[in-house]
């Protein structure tokens, strides 16, 4: 799943991972994909991770969120998250909207728009 599309927007190179069927499953393999992007603002559509991800329990998401942390980088996930009836899951995007680390949005325009700012 390296196939990524850049946008210019106010200056700023973000990298829009394009989905090819293959999702992301653990945070390794996000980390390798990450590492291998000519930007570190990253937008990613929410079919590009496997559900799991939406499931905190799995881990998956934190571990995903650490990495970008670390590494100093800037993640937009793009999705319709309502479906998602979990409380927790809705305080962690709720949370995670309030950092300049990590966006959950609707649209990649809002994406854009955030990573850019």
């Amino acid at each position: 799943m390296t196939n990524h599309v850049l946008h210019n927007i106010n200056g700023e190179v973000i990298a829009e991972l394009q989905a090819n069927g293959t999702a992301i499953r653990d945070a390794q393999q996000f980390l390798e994909i990450m590492m291998n992007l000519p930007a570190d603002k990253i937008v990613i559509h929410k079919a590009c991770l496997d559900e799991s991800f939406f499931d905190l329990r799995s881990g998956l998401a934190g571990e995903v969120l650490q990495k970008v942390a670390n590494y100093s980088r800037q993640l937009g996930i793009v999705g319709d998250f309502s479906v998602y009836e979990s409380k927790s899951l809705r305080d962690f995007i709720y949370e995670s909207n309030k950092s300049n680390t990590v966006a959950f949005v609707s649209t990649l325009d809002a994406a854009l728009k955030k990573l850019s700012a």
